[in-house]
């Protein structure tokens, strides 16, 4: 008798010493997410075709199909099929601090993975490379980067990529006045008005821009390429159990060809709201990407 209630005993206590051991499993963010049964998503409002706006303001996107597949990896590993899920849009200037301050879980944006960013925070595995470009009017009479000498150029707040042209040869000695949008669709607009000459920006995030303007035939790439980046999905740095999610999520999608998919839906299709097609084929640089996935950051 006694020797059966200690038995008992013992199991009682064996299943109190789990308990806690299961809820200690979870560290970082998944604790987070666990804890307060809700994932949060930032987004971009104007960052096609990666993580936009439709007609009914809803976020859609190349990122966004992908960040709605990590999600349910967030659901299945925490067995919760009812969690809830937050969109919250982010900018340029504060999708950083934003991540930081636990505002949102990951930013499933357009954001460059660099070795600068990683002391901030962390990246999932590489989704996207681009190359950093200068587009102008045609008529403009800017055709090279020494054109730019004494000329307005509109940056968006919160990004680098106006300062790769004094690292470029053809930059060097070149001076320019840097014009603020708060986003990428009122740089580009700076252009389209003619309150700079040029914008510089990720070449495919300034296609979508064009591809969407009232007339895109205006506009042109010039020659130099300032710098090719890796783009990622960012979350909270030192968080190694949410990375190791993320990246699980990216990898499944990009073996089971998933990723190649989401990539002719969104680059080689027609997409929303205008219907148009980016005719943007897969660089060789993305295709090594997909076939030994990293999230090494650009310096």
């Amino acid at each position: 008798m006694k020797r059966n209630l200690f038995a008992a005993a013992l199991a009682v206590a064996s299943v109190a010493a789990v308990q806690p051991a299961v809820a200690q499993d979870l560290t970082g963010t998944l604790k987070k997410i666990s804890d307060t049964k809700t994932i949060v998503v930032g987004f971009r409002e104007s960052s096609v075709p990666f993580s936009y706006l439709d007609n009914n303001q809803k976020p859609i996107g190349y990122h966004m199909d992908m960040c709605n597949k990590i999600v349910e990896s967030v659901k299945t590993k925490l067995k919760m099929p009812n969690l809830k899920v937050e969109l919250q849009p982010v900018t340029s200037a504060n999708r950083i601090p934003l991540l930081q301050n636990g505002t949102i879980d990951m930013e499933c944006g357009s954001t460059t993975n660099s070795v600068a960013r990683q002391e901030q925070v962390s990246f999932a595995n590489s989704t996207f490379i681009t190359s950093v470009k200068v587009v102008v009017k045609k008529d403009s009479g800017i055709k090279t980067l020494a054109d730019l000498d004494g000329q307005p150029i509109a940056t968006t707040s919160g990004t680098t990529s106006v300062q790769l042209i004094k690292q470029n040869e053809k930059g060097t000695n070149i001076n320019f006045k840097e014009i603020y949008g708060k986003d990428h669709a009122e740089s580009f607009l700076l252009v389209a008005n003619d309150r700079a000459k040029a914008f510089v920006m990720d070449d495919i995030l300034i296609a979508g821009l064009v591809a969407q303007s009232k007339n895109p035939d205006e506009y042109m790439f010039l020659p130099e390429i300032l710098r090719t980046e890796p783009y990622g999905i960012m979350l909270r740095k030192d968080d190694p159990q949410f990375k190791a999610l993320l990246d699980e999520s990216v990898n499944a999608m990009i073996k089971s060809g998933e990723a190649e998919k989401l990539y002719t839906k969104w680059f080689m299709s027609n997409i929303p709201p205008k219907n148009v097609n980016l005719n943007f084929p897969m660089s060789p640089l993305l295709k090594e990407a997909f076939a030994n996935p990293n999230d090494k950051g650009v310096k």
